[in-house]
Parts: structure tokens; sequence; C-alpha cells
């Protein structure tokens, strides 16, 4: 299921719905195809030096790869159209329903936006990543940034996992923040600025041990604005027939969805719990879920209150992560963008200003309208 609305539009009153004759384990199979893909185009690109060796890892080791700009389009070709083969072949199959449904859908999301987006479902699938064929650019020539779902419209992906209602809770001059943080990464890119911005900009709590972050979570209230992890993500064997996504801060407590909850389930239903982050979880694979299970670590910290969860994909650089970081907390922090608004700003601008397309690898798990109420 979907919802798209155009701003300051109602949005429809029956939404159109058609079952896909695709299986979910072929999904999740397309999935890690795609992601693969990126990571063995970008991430793992390699220059080479006169002697025909490996010279540079340029998407890996920097983040303005605008030298280079014929490559990366080049490439981002390339992915969009991997993007678009993902998104015909969930489409395909016979049948009135889904061939209406198909030429809705496909429409609807190469009209020339902005749209707002909300993919309904528990299969964690790169939605920012597939694309349409938008056609040529303004100066006629063909334009590979623009395909994609995530430059031309605001993406997020729900599912049974929904921030559950909570009452409203006055603005304040000051937002709230945590810094949940591996300290060997403390030096890395602009990881410093980021810190030294959450410090400027906020009442900042940073929590380098798991134990400091599990006693937060067991605590009735845990009102944070922002929660930032900027940790090391991996999927780890739990005895069980797939491996779980979890986090490590500085010691080497994997931190899991099942963790999470086991800490926090109980004020699920407290009156006087507090519990309304917006979530950017800077860790390799946090957008994403094992394959053939649905559990997931972002949807853990949404079912338990989270306004939203903003992960990457795929194995990020962490140059790349610092500086996606810096730049999304600082829109973010002063208030008056949603975090929909801000992903697709920043897919846009890493296109336009470094001619990189890793921004498009952060999906949004609900939180498209999460927005900081300020006051003056």
């Amino acid at each position: 299921m979907h919802r798209i609305a155009r701003p300051a539009r109602p949005p429809p009153t029956r939404p159109h719905r058609a079952d896909l004759a695709i299986t979910g384990t072929r999904l999740l199979a397309k999935a890690a195809r795609l992601r693969t893909a990126w990571r063995d185009q970008l991430v793992r690109y390699a220059t080479v030096d006169d002697f025909g060796m490996p010279d540079d890892y340029p998407f890996a080791s920097t983040v303005d790869v605008s030298h280079l700009r014929p490559v990366a389009e080049g490439r981002a070709a390339e992915l969009a159209e991997e993007g678009r083969y993902f998104l015909e072949t969930m489409l395909e199959g016979p049948g009135r329903d889904l061939t209406v449904f198909r030429e809705y859908l496909t429409s609807t999301l190469t009209e020339h936006g902005p749209l707002r987006v909300s993919f309904d479902s528990d299969l964690h699938l790169p939605w920012p990543m597939l694309a349409v064929d938008g056609g040529p650019g303004q100066d006629g020539r063909p334009d590979p940034w623009s395909d994609f779902l995530g430059h031309r419209h605001q993406i997020e992906q729900t599912g049974t996992a929904y921030p559950p209602i909570q009452p409203p809770y006055p603005a304040r001059t000051r937002p709230v923040t945590s810094l949940n943080t591996d300290d060997t990464l403390d030096s890395i890119g602009r990881a410093p600025e980021v810190r030294k911005l959450l410090e400027d900009r906020s009442h900042l709590t940073v929590r380098t041990e798991s134990r400091g972050l599990l006693d937060a979570l067991s605590r009735a209230v845990l009102d944070e604005d922002v929660m930032y992890f900027w940790c090391h993500g991996q999927f780890v064997a739990d005895g069980s027939a797939f491996k779980q996504l979890a986090v490590r801060l500085s010691d080497d407590r994997h931190i899991d969805a099942d963790l999470v909850r086991r800490h926090r389930r109980r004020h699920l239903d407290a009156p006087e719990a507090m519990f309304r982050p917006f979530v950017l979880l800077n860790a390799c694979h946090t957008g994403q879920s094992a394959e053939g299970e649905l559990e997931h670590l972002g949807r853990a910290l949404v079912d338990l209150g989270a306004e939203g969860v903003l992960g990457p994909q795929i194995e990020i650089p962490q140059v790349f992560a610092a500086e996606y970081a810096l730049a999304f907390l600082d829109l973010y922090l002063a208030g008056g963008l949603t975090a929909g608004e801000i992903t697709q700003t920043l897919v846009r601008r890493f296109a336009r200003e470094h001619g990189n397309p890793l921004a498009l690898t952060y999906s949004l798990h609900c939180g498209i309208d999460s927005i900081l109420e300020l006051t003056p």
C-alpha cells in the first residue's frame, strides 16, 4: 500500500490498492541485489594508477567527487536503470487491478512533484533508490539524478510499526539531544563539527557505553527531541535462522531490536512516560532489515514512540556519513523544515554540489512530517 499527497491538498478519500504478483522473498532478494549494486558501483569503485592497480576509492574516501562528475553521472545513470528495473519487476503481473494500479503509480511518480509518498509495507525496501523514467532534464539532456524517487519526491516507509499516539508536548527554546557513539569515530571526517553543533545548539547528553544508553531507555521519561547514533552497525547471529541488525557503541555489546524493546516495553502504556525523539541512526545498514525476517531496529524504536528513524541502506562510508549528519542536523535543529523536506533537499544538494548520489541511500522509516517545534 502507498499514500501520495501533494502539498496543501487533502489526501484521496479511497486508497489505490492491488495485490502484487511477486513474493516477498523475491522482493527482498531484489532489494539485496540493488543495495549490492550501489556498494559495488560507488563505495568500491576505484581509480587506477599507471600500472592498472587500484589507486583511490573516491566515493569511500571523500564527499566531493565533482572532479569525477562524468564517472559519477554515468554510475548514477546505471543505478537509476537498476532502480527502474526493480520498480517495474515489483509491479509486473496479470490482472486488471494490478494493471490499473501499475499505470496509476508509475504515471503519478513520474509527475514533476513535489509529492509526499508513504509506502506502507513490512518489507524494508530501498524506496529512495528506486527510479522512474523521468525523461530529459531542463536542458534537454538525460538527467539520471531526477529519475530517482528520493530526488523527485519526499519518501518514507511505514508499516505495522507506527508511532503511538502521544499527548502534545510544549515547544521549547532549546532542543534536547543525545549523541550515542563509539568514541573511536570521534575524529572521522566532520564528526567533531557534528558534536560541536549539538553542543552549541541543544542540551546534549553524550553516551559512549551501552549501559548508559540502556539505562536511559529503561527510564519512563526519556525526553529527547533528537537521538543521534554515530557508531557501527552490523548483522549478527543470535542462534535463530536469521541474523539481527545491531549497533555497537564503544564497548562490545550488540544493541538490537529485542534488547531495546526489553528495556523500554514496560513504559508503553504508562501515562507519565515520555519517548518521542526523531532518531538519526548513522551506522551501516540501519535503514534496512535482514533478509527473510521483519524485525528491525528502526521499527522497534518507532513502536516504542520515536517519531521517525533515518538511516542508510548500505555500508555507508564514514566520511560521507559524518558530512550527511552535519547537513541534516544543521537544518533539523533550526526548525521550520520537516525530515521529509530535509532528506529530499540533501539528495539534491549532494548531487548538485558534489556529484555524489550516496544521500539517496538514506531512508526514512516514518517521520516524513517530523519537525522540531521551537519557541522564539
